[in-house]
């Protein structure tokens, strides 16, 4: 049986990850603990300008975009559809895609390439401050049906959720040309501030929704297996996240729980995404939905060994051979 193809829609950034002791500069910006908030190129500025004496990592970002890379690394088919600038930001993201086999679709423009302030904390949580930059310039002019080719199950970033047009035109698109539709809910503020476009997405096109307990909640008004379960009455099929606790899926009247594997946190970054990549990869394999939440728990417990959502080479053979084994 053919592997199906799955191509995702986000926000193209560029991580810059900084390791903090404390929480000082979260609080003396105004940032959420925990969460994403967008900035503008002011502020993005004196943030660069705060983090300028601290040791900083930069890799490859986005929601989706991390996803995409994790399914690639399973060896599964992907695309990612985009926008950057024509900066050496931009380069970095598309050159990082490319030479992981994944075919890009990216819109490029004068405007500079996104980027994601990460400040992840000893615990290893992250919070994150979100310049768009050209990442946001993406309207429905941009989602043709030519997009879709050749692809079978769409994956949409919910931090799109901010660009209404282009978020209902990308999934209305998918639905029209017969793909399944899987969604994950981002961030709670991110739902907090979009609860009625992310109703009628959940309700009117999408398949699969990704969500760890704040975002189910947020979304739902219920703790995580009540939430769970809400959800699993909206779409096929409902995964929500519990961190060490593992995750839930839900399809129809069938559940499962997944424990998560045991590890070493160093950062949190791109936990929630890889396991989006282990799970869809698993359905493109074919797999039933234990495993592909097994394979999901897998990843994520893999990222969070390491600063940021990039993983080298070695290691997805290691991965590989590990899912081999499940």
């Amino acid at each position: 049986m053919n592997k199906l193809k799955i191509l995702g829609i986000g926000n193209a950034l560029v991580d810059i990850l900084v390791l903090i002791d404390n929480d000082h500069i979260i609080n003396s910006l105004n940032l959420p603990k925990g969460g994403m908030t967008l900035v503008d190129g002011e502020l993005s500025s004196r943030i660069q300008n705060e983090i300028s004496h601290l040791n900083i990592k930069i890799a490859t970002g986005g929601s989706v975009a991390n996803a995409i890379n994790g399914i690639a690394g399973l060896g599964v088919e992907a695309g990612f559809v985009g926008a950057i600038g024509h900066d050496e930001l931009g380069v970095l993201f598309k050159n990082d895609m490319l030479k992981r086999g994944i075919t890009v679709s990216m819109k490029e423009l004068e405007i500079p390439t996104g980027r994601a302030v990460g400040f992840v904390s000893p615990e290893g949580e992250r919070t994150f401050a979100t310049y768009l930059g050209a990442a946001v310039d993406m309207g429905p002019a941009d989602i043709t049906p030519e997009l879709f080719a050749g692809y079978d199950l769409f994956f949409i970033e919910g931090y799109l959720v901010f660009n209404h047009a282009l978020i209902m035109a990308a999934a209305s698109a998918a639905k029209s040309e017969g793909l399944t539709i899987a969604l994950d809910l981002a961030s709670y503020n991110v739902v907090e501030a979009n609860m009625e476009i992310l109703n009628e997405l959940v309700d009117s096109y999408i398949d699969i929704v990704f969500a760890n307990e704040e975002e189910a909640k947020s979304f739902t008004g219920l703790q995580p297996e009540e939430a769970l379960k809400n959800l699993a009455g909206r779409c096929d099929i409902a995964v929500v996240k519990v961190g060490k606790e593992g995750a839930f899926i839900q399809q129809g009247e069938n559940k499962w729980h997944i424990p998560a594997f045991e590890t070493s946190v160093i950062d949190t970054t791109g936990a929630g995404d890889f396991f989006a990549a282990g799970f869809l990869a698993g359905l493109a394999h074919g797999w039933d939905l234990e495993k592909c939440g097994t394979v999901g728990s897998l990843l994520a417990g893999e990222v969070i060994k390491v600063v940021g959502a990039e993983l080298e080479l070695a290691h997805w053979e290691e991965i590989n051979k590990k899912v081999q084994t499940l």
